[in-house]
């Protein structure tokens, strides 16, 4: 693997910095994060024109026909930046569109979603709030032509701003195998019998309820094979977990840059702050941190872009990432001091995330748990 970047993604992360310099100011986020919404349409255009929404769908598909690790490279400064409009979620649900998805399917929803046109949103945990097969509980029972689907969503992401939901549902009971008898479903977020209900969460992410009653959709709705679709989710978790990941280091390395700068520039007691031991040994472990979690990351994703078998990696990249991002945000507000702690400071907007993000798609007890299973334990 070549930890070097190309050119490719030297220039998307030149572009995004300038892109987030330019249109997405912290006064921004803290606008979005007091909004029920949370979006701005003008934004989220100026994002699709640069090709952003559809940079790993094919030009065939209306994407730009970029690949993974340069997206990656892009989440890593919309991490840093605070971006909270549902590109995460929308790009996400893309992917098992294109890896599994009908011709039909992909020529209908892909050039919507690289446009800008369709924002989605992953309807996938319960209130059990796990990952695992096992916590998949909504039903979807074959109706003639249609599926009809019944039950609840939890901690979901977006689905205030979505046109459309990837849904994962039981189409069949196996206890013996869980992973047996799951379908996904695109299933239209205007459908009758959608409740979406807003919920209050630590980083103000847009996180929501979703109830599915009595909602029909086409059987021509379905991605994949009936009753195979957790293969095909797996694999959206991995992806999705280093996503994540992408995302925490950028925040970790905003947290670094600034803790750096302010100990530079703070004086006490006639010198600065950078200059006491203490401060030196916090930064010095803050910057070895952040590096060793990055190339765990970048490592990760490099195999997620190759289609190989990653699990162990991925969980280990997203167990360290969790770990590192709490851990810098800590130290942060252990640097800055009191104003550290306010609301009105950056700082809170990074501690927030950290402890949010690291629940998301595997917290790191359950991803080094995993690591455990796969070495043979």
């Amino acid at each position: 693997m070549d930890l070097n970047f190309t050119e490719t993604q030297d220039i998307v992360r030149t572009t995004a910095r300038e892109f987030m310099a330019r249109y997405y100011p912290k006064s921004l986020v803290r606008e979005l994060e007091e909004e029920p919404i949370g979006f701005r349409e003008d934004i989220w255009k100026e994002a699709a024109n640069l090709g952003w929404l559809g940079w790993v769908i094919p030009e065939e598909y209306g994407g730009v026909g970029g690949d993974f690790l340069e997206l990656i490279v892009l989440l890593e400064e919309m991490g840093k930046a605070c971006f909270m409009l549902p590109f995460f979620s929308t790009v996400i649900c893309s992917l098992p569109i294109l890896a599994a998805g009908t011709k039909e399917q992909k020529e209908e929803l892909l050039p919507k979603i690289a446009q800008g046109e369709m924002i989605f949103s992953l309807a996938f945990t319960e209130p059990s709030a796990t990952y695992e097969a096992a916590g998949i509980e909504t039903k979807a029972v074959a109706d003639g032509n249609d599926y009809v689907i019944n039950g609840t969503k939890l901690f979901i992401h977006d689905a205030q701003v979505a046109h459309s939901f990837l849904c994962a549902a039981r189409t069949e009971t196996d206890k013996a195998n869980p992973e047996n008898g799951i379908t996904l479903f695109v299933v239209d977020a205007k459908s009758p019998g959608i409740k979406i209900t807003p919920l209050e969460a630590i980083a103000d992410d847009k996180q929501t309820e979703v109830i599915f009653k009595d909602v029909k959709v086409s059987k021509d709705a379905m991605i994949g094979e009936i009753n195979q679709g957790f293969p095909i989710i797996k694999r959206l978790l991995e992806q999705a977990a280093v996503a994540k990941c992408a995302e925490m280091m950028g925040g970790a390395d905003w947290m670094v840059e600034n803790c750096v700068a302010y100990a530079i520039e703070r004086v006490q007691y006639g010198k600065p702050i950078g200059s006491y031991g203490i401060i030196q040994s916090y930064l010095s472990e803050m910057w070895a941190e952040v590096g060793i979690a990055k190339r765990l990351m970048y490592y990760a994703a490099w195999l997620v872009a190759q289609g190989g078998p990653c699990a162990k990696e991925v969980a280990m990249a997203k167990s360290l990432a969790s770990e590192v991002y709490r851990s810098q945000t800590r130290m942060g507000v252990q640097i800055f001091g009191g104003i550290g702690t306010t609301r009105e400071h950056d700082m809170g907007l990074y501690y927030r995330r950290a402890r949010q993000a690291a629940l998301l798609f595997g917290d790191p007890i359950s991803m080094r748990e995993r690591v455990a299973q796969e070495i043979g334990l």
